[in-house]
């Protein structure tokens, strides 16, 4: 009788330590959140995953030499956007008409490299998980179809003027969705030269480089009060 109740008391143990090691198992996989609250709500961050996508080129990007000869600039840049933020337009032909892109665009925007056809390096694509590149890109297949309108051009932001402080690294001056993946952008031969950066390898971008979405507003000349004044 004795050894059937130490038998149930380890039995019951066991359970008991199978229980609790898998709700401890299952809330270890449940990824943190904030609570939102309508009485205090609190900001999405954007996510910063996708400044490492591209981290296993940084160091290729650091040593590749500079082609002199096929650069692109941020005035090629612009021209190829409706607006400020707008999807680039397509600016060769496409493959097929009925295509909505994956591999047919993919095979040259996703890694970029040199194009002997249009003599010029294929931007990367900082979203390569959105293979329907026709939804948001067009081709520029016409000249005459549309008007000029009223439309306001909202002017993209200059560069070299957007730092804090002078030797400060420079704030991210655009909107981070669908463009988290900085080194497509902002290394590699296909890169606006303007924009290109030095220190590929440094892949942790956000660590230095924060988002600068708020208005500034001139607030005079500073002047560093005296303690007790």
């Amino acid at each position: 009788m004795k050894r059937l109740g130490i038998i149930s008391l380890f039995t019951l143990l066991f359970i008991a330590f199978i229980v609790v090691w898998n709700y401890s198992y299952q809330t270890g996989l449940e990824d943190a959140y904030i609570p939102m609250t309508n009485d205090n709500p609190t900001p999405s961050i954007p996510s910063e995953t996708g400044v490492f996508q591209r981290s296993e080129f940084a160091l290729d990007y650091a040593n590749m030499p500079i082609d002199e000869n096929h650069q692109r600039s941020l005035a090629t840049y612009y021209d190829n956007r409706a607006y400020h933020g707008a999807p680039p337009s397509i600016p060769h032909e496409v493959k097929s008409e009925r295509s909505m892109g994956a591999n047919n665009c993919l095979q040259c925007h996703q890694n970029g490299g040199f194009v002997t056809k249009f003599n010029a390096y294929a931007p990367v694509t900082p979203h390569p998980e959105m293979i329907n590149c026709r939804q948001c890109h067009v081709a520029e297949n016409t000249k005459s179809l549309f008007k000029e309108t009223a439309f306001h051009k909202v002017l993209a932001p200059k560069v070299g003027i957007n730092n804090a402080l002078d030797g400060s690294p420079p704030v991210i001056p655009h909107q981070i969705q669908m463009r988290e993946n900085c080194l497509s952008c902002h290394a590699g031969p296909s890169a606006p030269k303007e924009i290109r950066v030095t220190h590929p390898e440094r892949i942790n971008c956000r660590q230095c480089h924060v988002i600068n979405n708020k208005e500034v507003k001139d607030i005079g000349i500073f002047t560093r009060q005296k303690n007790g004044q």
